[in-house]
């Protein structure tokens, strides 16, 4: 309203000077108006100024954003390699690698939690599992309570549970720990089918009488296999006195006898003590020999070799790449950025390495190059760092290499 004032000559704002005073509105001087301009002028320029500070505070709420989503993404990939960290050292030293799963927060301090991991089996390995549920300590003896839980055995027979619970470990050696193993199954078996059996002794007598079945009809050095009617009578008078029905042992002993218990494999000669503690590992683009085509594979960087595998819980590398006498260099790929590759430092055609083909054989690799591609920049330097930092040098090799080429040139 003070733009009508303003548009007023003083002739008429003395003639509306009571109506203008009514409203509110009263006659300014010139140098009032000049005040009052350079009012609204301050007040346009602070808009102005708040709707840039505005404009600035949404863009860094964005990045702030952004950071944060990268940090979480940080911390996935923090939180996965202390994962594999504490299933490698599970394989070495179970508890060992409980209480450090336990201690960075990866597992709570619980049976449940513990039993869920270890039937989940996800990198283990399975005689490490067996041991630990072993073991006589209050809090392993109730993970295995929990364990034994986490199977499903209602309305199976005997020898179905049997053989799901002893795929999900290997027995220990050691007699009182399968005695509390088996304990333990028959109780779980029992409570999940309850009037089959008379007591859960019934079920754990005929558990091990099932189990030395099996390895008398399957064991190639067991010569005399026993019969259906010596399994019967090996089995009389164990359900609390009375004999158990004729059709369930006979069903139990044609079930062993047709199908053996697919016990798992040990896996204590496999590569995880050369893996426990790695100079570097993690995910990288790898490209093919033959098929220059791209596959992801998981490297693992220790004793001056390069191991890659297909998944990261593998227990055997798919390829095996020795870092003596080899170099590695940044190279500009179209079709894959942040690539780098290893090549022989002496001039050789091939580099030695080995690969595991198609049929599972072991075979030489005849691979020039190697290329791979990391997901950023900053993670291609850090392999390649790593790598130059494992890289040995055989002096003798070299010399011999150079006279190798002198003799060429004679």
């Amino acid at each position: 309203m003070y733009s009508v004032v303003e548009n007023l000559s003083d002739e008429n704002i003395h003639r509306f000077s009571p109506l203008l005073g009514y409203m509110g509105l009263y006659y300014l001087t010139p140098e009032e108006l000049k005040l009052l301009e350079e009012i609204r002028r301050t007040k346009q320029r602070l808009l102005k100024e708040i709707q840039e500070l505005e404009n600035e505070i949404s863009n860094v709420n964005t990045e702030l954003e952004g950071m944060d989503q990268y940090v979480g993404k940080q911390g996935d990939s923090n939180t996965q390699t202390k994962l594999n960290k504490g299933r490698k050292q599970f394989n070495m030293d179970p508890q060992k690698g409980i209480d450090f799963l336990i201690a960075e927060g990866l597992l709570k301090h619980t049976p449940e939690e513990v039993a869920g991991f270890l039937h989940k089996g996800e990198g283990l390995n399975k005689t490490a599992i067996g041991d630990y549920l072993g073991g006589r300590d209050e809090f392993n003896i109730k993970v295995l309570e929990a364990f034994v839980s986490l199977h499903q055995f209602n309305d199976m027979i005997l020898v179905q549970a049997l053989r799901e619970f002893l795929w999900s470990f290997r027995l220990p050696g050691e007699a009182q720990k399968i005695d509390r193993m088996m304990e333990c199954f028959a109780k779980g078996y029992c409570e999940s089918n309850k009037g089959v059996f008379e007591s859960t002794d019934t079920c754990y007598v005929l558990s091990f009488s099932i189990i030395m079945l099996n390895t008398s009809l399957h064991n190639q050095c067991v010569k005399d296999k026993p019969s259906l009617d010596r399994f019967i009578s090996m089995n009389r008078g164990i359900n609390d006195g009375k004999d158990l029905p004729h059709a369930l042992l006979s069903s139990l002993y044609e079930s062993i006898k047709k199908e053996p218990f697919k016990i798992p494999e040990d896996d204590g000669n496999d590569l995880t003590h050369t893996f426990f503690n790695p100079d570097r590992e993690g995910w990288l683009m790898k490209q093919g020999g033959r098929v220059r085509s791209w596959k992801r594979r998981w490297f693992i960087l220790t004793d001056n070799c390069l191991y890659y595998f297909e998944y990261t819980q593998d227990k055997e590398p798919r390829g095996i790449i020795p870092l003596e006498n080899l170099d590695v260099r940044e190279v500009e790929d179209k079709g894959k950025p942040h690539s780098f590759e290893l090549f022989a430092a002496d001039g050789r055609d091939v580099i030695k390495a080995c690969k595991t083909d198609t049929d599972g054989r072991v075979v030489e690799g005849r691979h020039q190059i190697y290329r791979m591609s990391a997901g950023t920049a900053e993670d291609k330097l850090d392999w390649i760092k790593a790598i130059k930092a494992s890289i040995s040098r055989d002096p003798f090799y070299d010399m011999l290499c150079a006279r190798k080429k002198k003799a060429s040139k004679q």
